[in-house]
């Protein structure tokens, strides 16, 4: 009996199989995300300025979440220290811009890439924790960056500083349309570059990784190399947001730049509402929480109470969040990730 393959195919028993990806749901969610970014593309049309702030502000919380669900989701790095790339990433950008002269946007890349090299040296730090210890250790080290940062008078030291006027004219008269523009790049930037890491062989072995690390290993799968590059690439993918944040802002200091609620818990909460090592979860966590905030900013001070009771609530009822709860349910994804074999057409 003669055997046939297909480029995906393997054979078993005689019979040619082939690697599905796409499905239903997942064609039904490409033709939503295209409708999404299309809207998004032409909100500067008909949209008030508010709103496009809004919406700069959702984008960056969306790319915030999708790279800590990358971590913690996938690489099972869960760090409470995320605050430490924002702030870098904001610092580098007004020494770059304001010290060194160095074209705003430019600088937005070049803090990036420099966030991602100082996260190199602390990860030989950081990775000889385990567990809670590190988590505890990424929190260290973003005081330390926030603490050295209070004493640097040339930036303005706690009280931090502004950016320059010359600087910020160099965006020239459409400022924020710009960053609203570079905003929903990144955020569409992260959930495609998560999308296709996760659909190449490395995005096998994390997954294999987040699995079972010890699993993985015996498989030759190199854990500290694949953990390591991830750590790395969010730091500097962090830090472009966070240069992108505090370009927006106009003004930076120690405490805002490297604020723990603001960059990290909020994050957290995002990721574990919508649905932790999910690509879809993190979509559905930002457009709750933003809900939530809106609904429930004008309780004053019991605000952050009322969502530390939604997250306790949902860890409890629903601990794989929204979207991994309807995934287990229906067999929904909206990303094509997921990989089944089935019979070729013969």
């Amino acid at each position: 009996m003669s055997k046939s393959f297909t480029h995906d195919g393997v054979e078993s028993n005689g019979s040619a199989y082939v690697v599905q990806r796409a499905s239903v749901s997942s064609k039904v969610g490409l033709l939503i995300f295209a409708l999404c970014l299309a809207v998004l593309l032409s909100a500067p049309l008909w949209a008030e300025r508010s709103g496009l702030r809004l919406v700069v502000e959702f984008a960056c919380y969306l790319a915030l979440a999708q790279m800590w669900n990358l971590l913690a989701g996938y690489a099972g790095l869960v760090s409470v220290g995320q605050q430490a790339f924002v702030g870098l990433g904001g610092y580098l950008l007004f020494i770059l811009a304001s010290k060194l002269g160095i074209s705003p946007l430019i600088a937005l890349i070049s803090a990036g890439v420099l966030a991602g090299l100082l996260a190199i040296p602390t990860a030989f730090v950081v990775f000889r924790l385990k567990g809670a210890y590190f988590a505890i250790g990424t929190w260290v080290v973003a005081e330390v960056f926030r603490l050295g940062l209070a004493q640097a008078t040339f930036l303005g030291g706690g009280s931090g500083q502004s950016l320059p006027v010359g600087v910020v004219k160099q965006l020239g008269p459409n400022r924020e349309l710009l960053i609203y523009y570079v905003a929903v790049g990144l955020a569409v930037a992260a959930i495609m570059a998560i999308f296709m890491t996760l659909r190449s062989r490395q995005g096998l072995a994390l997954t294999a990784v987040r699995d079972s690390e010890a699993a993985a290993g015996s498989l030759g799968v190199d854990t500290s190399r694949i953990k390591l590059a991830i750590y790395v690439g969010v730091a500097a993918f962090t830090g472009v947001i966070g240069a992108l944040l505090f370009l927006q802002k106009l003004r930076i200091s120690p405490d805002a730049a490297f604020n723990l609620q603001d960059w990290t818990a909020v994050v957290i909460f995002i990721v574990i509402i919508g649905g932790i090592g999910t690509l879809e979860g993190p979509l559905i966590g930002t457009l709750v929480y933003f809900l939530l905030r809106g609904a429930l900013s004008g309780y004053g001070p019991i605000y952050m109470i009322l969502l530390g009771v939604v997250a306790v609530g949902m860890m409890l009822w629903m601990p794989q969040g929204i979207w991994g709860t309807i995934q287990n349910r229906f067999g929904w994804q909206l990303f094509a990730l997921q990989r089944k074999l089935r019979p070729a057409a013969i």
